[in-house]
């Protein structure tokens, strides 16, 4: 009987299910682990000219390894939150002035109201609504900051009594989406290309919303599928029940709800605010986007709380509410960027970038254009940040493109698409981390349901970018 019983434990502790580690261990693992590449990869580094820019046909290994070794990568960890401080705040302070907005039951009322007006029957209605602004959103508003608007989501979902993964399709996935095929989301690779600011804004806003509707019909096919059976729901494991919501959620009932004038100010205050942050950036200064958020969100957020009603403690203790839930997301994109700050120190960030370029040079001209938005797909997730990759390989894109014939705004186009699409998956961008940390789905949940709709977008692209070339598209409209 005593064997029996060992024998059923032992089997028990066997079909555990494998659990994805905290993000914190697989964000600590990922600087550890790139600590120990510096001693491997050989050393090496674009050369500089007197102006700083990188020379993209020049490279040369350094002949010796400089590694970082774990005890200094850690350290570099102040120096990855000094260097993401302003995206920190700025996501910190949308998150804040979101939270107030969430308090003041806006949004629950104005869904609450739509969903029993449907009856039921308009569900893949709201859900295009909601994809669809927040695609636009991330087209013509993107950052970081976006992170903010994860809570939107979350509450959204619940009212459905859908999962979170739902929560972040809608909102984190989407305004993705938007950021990586918007006809504004160029301009800094035009700018180093030397083409027009902006140019082929009118062929990338039909790209954009091609991918938007592909992006919707893979949540709505998402939501089909849980619908009819919740077991096949990627957070069932992790305990989501449909009707678990309703009763744990007092907030997330639906009820027939009566629009008020203060309910309908604060959704166009709410909105009309990204409205105002958007055509700001395009007519004006685009650099001060992100204070510009920051400081437009915190007056409206406040406006908002004393248009709901909200006493002067309320709106506050919303704001610092808001503050306290966006602390761990802000810990995570500094973790990110120390990440490449390690790989930069240990200078094999350049080795691995011309590693991945080189078969672009023995690549035929008609393929050449889809060779390089996979290049730079691969690359994507090492580097996040648009800005750094923009700096290291649009010297080596330029003249490699010039030798093969290529329109400049095509080299455009492939760095837009490499750089867009596995940001949805990246496990170094703040944005994708943090989001999920927001919504606690474990990384390998969310890889297992993004990465095919990743591939679907990248072969997309293929076709696009094939066909354009194929056209002789050379970005004239």
């Amino acid at each position: 009987m005593t064997a029996n019983k060992t024998s059923a434990s032992a089997d028990k502790k066997q079909k555990k299910p494998f659990k994805m580690p905290h993000l914190l261990w697989i964000m600590l693992g990922l600087i550890v682990i790139c600590s120990i590449l510096t001693y491997i990869i050989p050393a090496g580094a674009f050369a500089i000219d007197e102006s700083g820019a990188i020379i993209g046909n020049q490279f040369m290994f350094l002949g010796k390894q400089t590694p970082v070794n774990p005890i200094n990568a850690i350290m570099d960890i102040l120096p990855g939150l000094a260097g993401s401080a302003s995206i920190i705040f700025a996501v910190m302070m949308a998150g804040a002035s979101i939270e107030i907005f969430l308090s003041t039951k806006a949004f629950d009322k104005m869904l609450n109201w739509a969903i029993f007006k449907l009856q039921g029957k308009g569900e893949n209605i709201i859900i295009s609504i909601m994809f669809c602004i927040m695609v636009y959103l991330g087209a013509f508003g993107g950052s970081d900051a976006l992170i903010a608007i994860v809570p939107i989501g979350i509450v959204f979902a619940k009212k459905l009594k859908l999962d979170n993964i739902v929560a972040i399709g809608v909102s984190t996935f989407a305004t993705l989406i938007g950021f990586g095929t918007g006809p504004t989301k160029t301009y800094i690779v035009q700018g180093l290309m030397g083409t027009k600011i902006y140019g082929a804004f009118f062929s990338r806003f039909i790209i954009m919303n091609i991918f938007m509707a592909a992006g919707l019909l893979m949540v709505l096919s998402y939501v089909k599928k849980i619908r009819k059976d919740p077991t096949k729901s990627l957070m069932y494991e992790e305990g989501w029940r449909p009707d678990a919501v309703a009763e744990d959620e007092k907030d997330t009932e639906i009820k027939e709800e009566k629009l008020e004038w203060r309910t309908v100010i604060n959704m166009i205050l709410f909105f009309g605010q990204f409205v105002y942050i958007v055509l700001a950036g395009l007519f004006g200064d685009a650099s001060l986007t992100m204070q510009r958020m920051v400081s437009v969100m915190l007056i409206v957020g406040i406006i908002q709380g004393i248009i709901a009603g909200m006493n002067a403690d309320e709106i506050a203790a919303a704001f610092t509410k808001g503050l306290a839930s966006l602390a761990f997301v802000g810990i995570v994109i500094g973790l990110a960027r120390t990440v490449s700050i390690i790989l930069s120190a240990g200078n094999i960030l350049h080795t691995i970038v011309y590693a991945i370029s080189l078969p672009l040079l023995s690549l035929p001209s008609w393929l050449s254009s889809v060779g390089m938005m996979l290049v730079i797909a691969i690359i994507n997730p090492i580097i996040p940040s648009a800005t750094s990759k923009a700096a290291i390989l649009v010297p080596i894109l330029k003249p490699l493109g010039e030798v093969l014939g290529l329109a400049p705004e095509m080299i455009v186009q492939a760095f837009q698409f490499g750089d867009g699409f596995t940001n949805i998956i990246s496990p170094l961008l703040g944005w994708t981390v943090g989001s999920l940390a927001m919504t606690k789905i474990p990384f390998n949940k969310w890889f297992k349901w993004a990465f095919p709709k990743v591939m679907i977008f990248l072969l997309m692209a293929c076709i696009m970018i094939f066909a354009m070339s194929m056209m002789g598209w050379t970005g004239a409209w």
